[in-house]
């Protein structure tokens, strides 16, 4: 693409802020460390979660740069940002999480393929942009469209990434045009996170944020948009982030029977403590996130100081001074919701954490229970084993 260019090495990338947790180097992939999550409502981006596949694309002349919208529509055109700026421009909080966060854990139990995450591959922002529903009546389709006139279904991403699963070629994804022509879906060609200009590691120029969905789908660094029949037929769509039953390995696995995965289901943290934590006995304040996909609000944090044999329910919010009701019109639907609750911890304790969305949706138990070949969606009970320092000190007299 003219101004847009794919590095073929990294020796260009961007720098980042020394605090956070690198998971892989190359493709640059990392997380702050969890305390920093419930530190603000909103992520500050040097504290977002960055997820690549390969070095990161630079933008060699703004001017230059173009977007293509074509496929199954009456007209194809190329948008400058220019044109996309003269558009209505929204700003849309919404959490993006990818869909291998908290992989780690479900490594522990049996062996996945994947960047290993902890609990921090997440995060919330301010984006603002274009809604992709006004985009797309640029080139005839109208809103709440579920197909064009010529049978366009399926709205396609291209991002000018290159990525070594594809075999060099670039990333890609879709969602349905239903969704795509629905203004309240709010999804966005984003060209701001927090009111600053986004950055190359988030997407630089433009991005689609695709919110309630799993961060896969939000494609950055935006190449190109194609209308088409069917979805997307790249590899992350096809043969990655599916949802395996435990019984499915790479020795029998039939990537054709399983849908891609959209929406994530409902989660929550406790990010207050690390694991196998030393602190005093007596009260301790513990603190988390708790998302749901789809839109969908939180309407319980359940908290446990005992292994989950007594609960207490969690505070939860958002923002400072507005109360947040799970589906109020006053909550950002596409958002976590942040949660609290002081507890008395005995010594040796396991605290857990599970949360309950607005459908009545509840974590599962056990990350046995969903373990999957891509160790995806792990959305099990958050468990954190700690010490009590006066046990400590005995064990070492």
């Amino acid at each position: 693409m003219p101004g847009l260019t794919a590095p073929s090495d990294y020796a260009e990338e961007p720098p980042r802020h020394p605090d956070l947790k690198i998971n892989s180097k190359e493709p640059f992939n990392a997380e702050p460390h969890r305390s920093a999550l419930v530190a603000s409502y909103i992520t500050p981006v040097d504290f977002f979660y960055k997820r690549n596949h390969g070095p990161i694309p630079k933008v060699e002349d703004l001017s230059r740069y173009t977007v293509s919208i074509s496929g199954l529509v009456n007209k194809s055109i190329q948008l400058s940002m220019g044109d996309i700026w003269a558009l209505p421009k929204y700003n849309v909080t919404a959490t993006l999480q990818c869909a291998g966060n908290r992989r780690t854990a479900m490594s522990n139990v049996r062996k996945v393929r994947g960047v290993g995450w902890d609990i921090s591959a997440l995060g919330t922002a301010t984006w603002g942009g274009a809604k992709l529903s006004d985009v797309l009546e640029l080139v005839g389709i109208p809103k709440l469209s579920s197909v064009t006139s010529l049978g366009g279904k399926h709205v396609e991403f291209v991002s000018v990434d290159k990525c070594k699963e594809e075999k060099g070629g670039p990333y890609t994804a879709s969602i349905p045009l239903k969704q795509a022509t629905d203004p309240d879906a709010d999804v966005l060609l984003a060209y701001e996170m927090n009111g600053e200009v986004l950055n190359r590691d988030h997407g630089y120029p433009l991005r689609v944020v695709v919110p309630g969905v799993i961060g896969a789908r939000s494609v950055k660094w935006l190449d190109s948009i194609n209308i088409k029949e069917e979805e997307c037929q790249g590899f992350f769509m096809q043969k990655d982030y599916k949802m395996f039953p435990p019984t499915v390995d790479w020795d029998n696995i039939n990537w054709s029977t399983r849908r891609p995965q959209m929406d994530f289901p409902v989660q929550s943290a406790i990010c207050t403590l690390e694991d196998v934590d030393v602190i005093k006995e007596g009260k301790a304040r513990i603190a988390g996130y708790a998302l749901s996909g789809g839109g969908r609000g939180i309407e319980r944090v359940d908290i446990s100081s005992d292994g989950g044999k007594t609960w207490v329910e969690a505070r939860r919010y958002q923002k400072d001074n507005v109360a947040y009701v799970s589906d109020g019109p006053q909550s950002d639907k596409w958002a976590w919701v942040l949660f609290e609750a002081t507890l008395d911890i005995p010594a040796n304790a396991e605290i857990l954490a599970k949360a309950v969305d607005s459908a009545a949706n509840v974590q599962p138990e056990k990350v046995e229970d969903i373990w999957n070949l891509r160790g995806i969606l792990n959305t099990s009970w958050h468990r954190i084993k700690i010490q009590n320092s006066s046990s400590v000190g005995r064990s070492k007299m």
